[in-house]
């Protein structure tokens, strides 16, 4: 049995059960105690909670995301120690990852699927970018899909721990390689660029069913990724419109300039997709290829600092069958019979099999000097100065201090053992030791004792939380607001900044909450019933979670006796579940009143053609009423053709400028009960019935 299952961390997590293993971490499912809600535990290894410099970094970067507040993320709790347990609390998330679910479909996901999914990544990586938190490890086992098709990202900040703590080369790092950004292979400094090219790829597998490069190798997939370019979605799958492949090709452009420069500018390429899918992606211009030289690539994407010299591969498409052609048909042509033979002095073949052996000595010479010098070349490794206590304006007066590192200023927190503008946290910790690329800094300065930083307020009452922040502090707090299946309506799920921090006067004056809205209420499609019998529609609406409302009788000479003539929700309308469908229920058409002998009429034995009415007169027997029939356009703009339709007569058929004209009314006369219809372009818009007998 697992040591944690049924342990309790900080007298508040109860693990319950093991979800996951992965390259960091083992993930559990926990009952939070305090808030009485289901948790996600992400606990590290062993082997890697026991690396100081690793714990603080995990802490860092896990405080950071913490602050990210969005839908299409996971949200994380906490972070915290607990018996020399380093652990992060999570939303628990009930669904499957996106790989998962690509596998269990079996072929490409559909064009329309899958831009409802990158449109909700972009949504998320959008917001992460928005606050400075890059991913750097997008790929579908970092993405979940929600059984309500929704889907969240997960691991934020993570990758970046990943990279720093794997020397070698482990499964998870396999995985990464397919989804990996040119610039992360070469080691370069990486930006949210790095983010739109992965989920690019993410994108590029949902339309085709595979990965845009292979290789036998990571290393030399890593290398396609710098140099190669895919072949286009449309030629693997046909049904994927241009459009859409052309967003998924910038997203996935190797030269940066070429590539998307912001999430949000991929958004908008999404959204005016969806509203005009033949529009032109707009693509920067290419550099010349002709007058770019050989580079020489550092593979530092997986393990060690591997160069290998690689040339930009063009892509092989149609021209490709036709060289192959051109080169069979000169072959064919070639007559080997004509060709004289050849006799002369071995001299030459000599001479060749020693350049051949002068080549694979030179070959080794150079692999062994550029390759495994630096495979097994320790990186230098420096001293981080103690800067707590210090003064911003010290280490600009002082330059030694900080030596040849960078200043990375977080903000202000509150502090009991610094005074005001002194520095109170630094990351990485004094007097420890790092490596040539992680020479940056990252401190907060103390605002003094005051009790005016950002209080706890995750599981509070919404209205408890607002009085504290906006009318005790005086801070300005935005409201946004989720559904959650795990924290009770009107209560706060998270909040930023994080706790802690210094706010007030001159200091972070806006807070936002998220308040949860309780869970999602399941909703029903409403089915047609009419023309149903009473029962068997009955049975129905209970069946998809609905209630029986009102039920009238009416008479009907369109339906039969017993069955549903009208229903108080159209077909194909989404109403929650438990909500009530008023029926009318046909009595079977009206018997005409029998005259008396006072009002039957008197008829002519012969009468004459003058004596006969020129118009069909109305039986006055069956009362009859004029109604007016209006149609709303508002939500509707340009030419729209609208029918009117009442019982079997059609009063209006016409074509009308809804910007002109936001209302078409009609009278009408009859008799009896009819069902009015309204069409517009021909699309059932709405129905119900109309009582002329008043």
């Amino acid at each position: 049995m697992d040591q944690y299952i049924g342990k309790m961390l900080d007298n508040r997590y109860e693990i319950l059960e093991c979800i996951g293993t992965g390259g960091m971490a083992v993930v559990y499912k926990a009952r939070d105690h305090r808030l009485n809600r289901l948790v996600a535990i992400k606990i590290l290894k062993p082997e890697l909670a026991n690396d100081a410099d690793f714990r603080r970094r995990f802490h860092d970067e896990s405080q950071a995301v913490a602050m990210l507040s969005h839908a299409n993320i996971v949200s994380v709790y906490d972070v915290s120690n607990s018996d020399g347990l380093n652990y992060i609390v999570m939303e628990l998330i009930d669904g499957l990852t996106l790989k998962q679910y690509m596998k269990r479909r079996g072929t490409p996901l559909n064009w329309r699927e899958a831009q409802h999914f990158i449109t909700q990544i972009m949504r998320a990586l959008s917001h992460a970018h928005g606050r400075g938190i890059i991913h750097r490890d997008i790929k579908p086992h970092n993405i979940m899909v929600l059984r309500d098709g929704s889907v969240k990202v997960t691991d934020f900040g993570i990758a970046q721990l990943a990279s720093a703590a794997q020397n070698t080369m482990t499964q998870e790092a396999i995985g990464s390689v397919h989804y990996i950004s040119p610039e992360q292979a070469k080691g370069s400094h990486v930006d949210c660029r790095t983010d739109i090219y992965s989920a690019g790829v993410v994108l590029y597998e949902m339309l085709t069913g595979r990965l845009p490069f292979e290789g036998d190798t990571p290393v030399a997939v890593a290398i396609q990724h710098i140099k190669s370019i895919p072949v286009p979605p449309c030629d693997l799958n046909p049904d994927v419109p241009r459009a859409l492949e052309a967003i998924t090709m910038k997203a996935m452009a190797p030269e940066l300039p070429q590539r998307y420069a912001s999430a949000e500018e991929m958004l908008d390429d999404l959204k005016e997709f969806r509203k005009n899918p033949d529009f032109q992606v707009a693509t920067a211009p290419e550099a010349d290829a002709s007058d770019e030289p050989t580079m020489v690539v550092p593979a530092k994407v997986i393990t060690a600092s591997v160069r290998v010299p690689v040339e930009r591969r063009e892509p092989e498409r149609s021209a490709q069958p036709e060289r192959k052609e051109r080169r069979r048909r000169e072959e064919d042509d070639y007559d080997y019979d004509d060709e004289p033979p050849r006799r002369g002095s071995a001299i030459p073949a000599v001479a060749a099999v020693l350049v051949i052996l002068f080549f694979i000595v030179g070959m080794g010479y150079f692999l062994i000097n550029f390759f495994l010098k630096d495979l097994f070349a320790e990186a230098p490794e420096y001293e981080v100065p103690n800067l707590l206590g210090y003064t911003l304006n010290q280490l600009e007066q002082n330059k030694s201090i900080l030596g040849d590192f960078e200043l990375e200023v977080r903000g202000t927190v509150y502090s009991t053992e610094y005074p005001e503008g002194q520095i109170c946290e630094q990351s990485p910790e004094g007097k420890t030791r790092v490596r040539e690329g992680d020479k940056t800094i990252t401190v907060s300065v103390s605002g003094g004792e005051d009790n005016m930083y950002m209080p706890d307020v995750e599981g509070w009452d919404a209205r408890k939380a607002l009085a504290m922040l906006q009318d005790e502090m005086g801070l300005r707090v935005a409201q946004e607001f989720t559904s959650s299946d795990t924290i009770a309506e009107g209560y706060v799920i998270s909040y930023t900044p994080m706790a802690k921090t210094r706010v007030g006067e001159g200091y972070q004056m806006d807070v936002t909450i998220l308040i949860s809205t309780g869970p999602d209420t399941p909703q029903a499609t409403v089915t047609r019933f009419l023309n149903v019998p009473i029962e068997d529609a009955k049975a129905q609406i209970t069946q998809l979670g609905l209630t029986v409302g009102k039920v009238d009788e009416y008479y009907s000479d369109e339906y039969a006796e017993g069955r549903v003539m009208w229903q108080s929700v159209n077909p194909g309308e989404q109403v929650d579940k438990g909500r009530a469908i008023d029926l009318w229920v046909s009595k079977g058409a009206e018997a005409p009143p029998e005259p008396t002998p006072s009002e039957a009429p008197e008829v002519s034995e012969s009468p004459e053609p003058s004596d006969m009415p020129a118009e069909p007169t109305v039986d006055v027997g069956i009362p009859t009423s004029t109604q007016t029939i209006t149609v709303n356009l508002d939500a509707y703009s340009g030419s729209v053709l609208v029918t009117i339709i009442v019982g079997q007569n059609t009063i209006f058929d016409n074509t009308v400028d809804a910007n002109l004209n936001n209302v078409v009314s009609r009278t009408v006369s009859a008799s009896g009960l009819q069902h009015v219809y309204v069409y517009i372009d021909r699309t059932l818009v709405e129905s119900y019935p109309l009582d002329f007998r008043q």
